[in-house]
């Protein structure tokens, strides 16, 4: 069982290491990506700087694993990736890389939405939303 977790931002330095690797797999017609961000919102008149995010670590990549297999189940895929971040990642940076490939782009669309809901819903990972002042609020997760 592959390990989905990074501390701290996923970098876009990783992110464009990841698309290159693929460019040796001649039989993908089609990549998906999605990007999480952490948005600096405003939540009772303070700003969000940062969310530092906490997982059961062990539970949490056998979810991941599980929701992957089921998307590979469901539709004709050719490889799929999850990264989820651990520990602080400030606003404006990455926190979720979900990429996935297929032969064809239609079915690796539905795929990606398909994922990012069921991480979503599924996986036990918490978010502390930070403040400046050093308060918190924990996050939900929509």
């Amino acid at each position: 069982m592959k390990n989905c977790f990074r501390e701290g931002a996923i970098s876009s330095e990783f992110i464009a290491e990841s698309i290159a690797k693929h460019q040796v797999k001649t039989n993908i017609g089609a990549h998906q990506i999605f990007l999480g961000q952490v948005r600096k919102d405003e939540i009772d008149g303070k700003e969000v700087t940062a969310i530092e995010y906490t997982a059961h670590e062990e539970m949490a990549n056998k979810v991941f694993h599980e929701i992957r297999e089921a998307a590979f189940d469901k539709f004709d895929l050719t490889c799929m990736h999850i990264y989820h971040s651990l520990g602080l990642v400030k606003a404006g940076e990455i926190c979720l890389f979900v990429f996935a490939s297929s032969k064809h782009r239609k079915e690796v669309q539905k795929a990606i939405e398909y994922l990012v809901e069921e991480i979503k819903a599924k996986v036990p990972v918490f978010g502390k939303e930070l403040f400046e002042d050093e308060s918190y609020v924990w996050k939900e997760n929509k």
